[in-house]
């Protein structure tokens, strides 16, 4: 997990706290201006502070930790982050070099999502999500990673037993059992955030025996897989749109036996939650029942979440219904 102890650095410190907010922000359906007009801050305000342009502050915290939900999750951030930045004021030492911005990709490529593709199987114990994306290049220098993310929230409705939740049971690299892979080669993979409930990786176009970065003009195929256990995954599923997308589709496969039922919503930059324009298709085969949503040109920022109750399986929670 991140080091939250006083041996962490300031940078790092505020790494994780501008991390906490865009990870509850995600969980909550969020926009960045929608959490800002939550917070009375101006609109960029919420995304400076998310890229490290501005530090992080008491007021800023304790605002996003109340309108975010988050059970005292991101004020503790803060927290973290004060202990090291008063630790670092009193401690003399040779002023660190300017950190350059991280870049997501290379500084002139310009990704775009050509198909999405989600499929996520139950099966009665465990959670196995895998993830196609067909990315096409439109800039000019060659892509060599790419940014998944991976969270979880077990009590949407209750932030505090969440967060107790999952300091209790953390989601493992081992239980993950993340594989990725692209031109029929296996992809490496680096951790660039490791929290309890929440991964952010980077999938690198290379392996131990070359490199296959896409290129300007080209279009490639990637998936990549993972496994949480039904008691740390909760009753749902989010996508987020963060790159210019053509086609978005979702697969989700229960056992018939458990007799699911699914629902979805839809917010966006400007809209709070409603309701799916279309719903999503049924579809039963032998002893599975699937249910499969699909949508074409979604909105840059646009969240669709899917819900499901299972009708012959006694609901061990009663507060499934909010975002995360």
């Amino acid at each position: 997990m991140d080091a939250q102890g006083e041996e962490i650095t300031v940078d790092q410190a505020a790494e994780a706290f501008a991390a906490e907010v865009a990870r509850w922000r995600e969980v909550r359906g969020m926009s960045k201006r929608a959490l800002a007009r939550a917070m009375g801050f101006d609109p960029s305000y919420v995304s400076h502070v998310e890229s490290g342009r501005h530090k992080p502050s008491e007021d800023f915290a304790r605002l996003a930790d109340e309108a975010l939900n988050a059970g005292k999750s991101i004020w503790r951030r803060w927290r973290t982050y004060e202990k090291a930045r008063v630790r670092t004021s009193l401690t003399p030492s040779t002023p660190p070099a300017p950190r350059r911005p991280e870049q997501p990709y290379a500084t002139d490529s310009a990704l775009v999502v050509e198909h999405d593709a989600a499929s996520l199987h139950y099966d009665g114990r465990s959670y196995r999500l895998t993830m196609r994306r067909l990315l096409r290049n439109t800039g000019t220098e060659p892509v060599t990673r790419y940014l998944i993310r991976i969270s979880v929230d077990r009590y949407p409705g209750d932030p505090e037993q969440s967060n107790a939740h999952y300091r209790a049971h953390p989601l493992t690299w081992e239980e993950l059992d993340l594989t990725a892979t692209c031109r029929g080669e296996k992809m490496r993979w680096q951790a660039k955030h490791d929290r309890d409930a929440f991964k952010e990786v980077w999938l690198l176009f290379d392996n131990e025996h070359g490199r296959f970065p896409l290129y300007p003009g080209e279009s490639v195929w990637i998936e990549y897989a993972y496994t949480v256990g039904h008691e740390k995954w909760g009753n749902w599923f989010q996508r987020a749109v963060r790159l210019p997308t053509e086609q978005l589709e979702v697969q989700l496969v229960f056992p018939a036996a458990l007799d699911p039922v699914v629902w979805g919503t839809e917010t966006s930059m400007t809209a709070e939650a409603s309701p799916l324009r279309t719903p999503p298709i049924r579809g039963d085969a032998g002893e599975q029942r699937t249910f499969t949503w699909i949508t074409t040109t979604p909105a840059l920022h646009a969240r669709y979440r899917l819900e499901w109750r299972f009708r012959a399986q006694p609901e061990p929670d009663s507060n499934q219904g909010e975002f995360r």
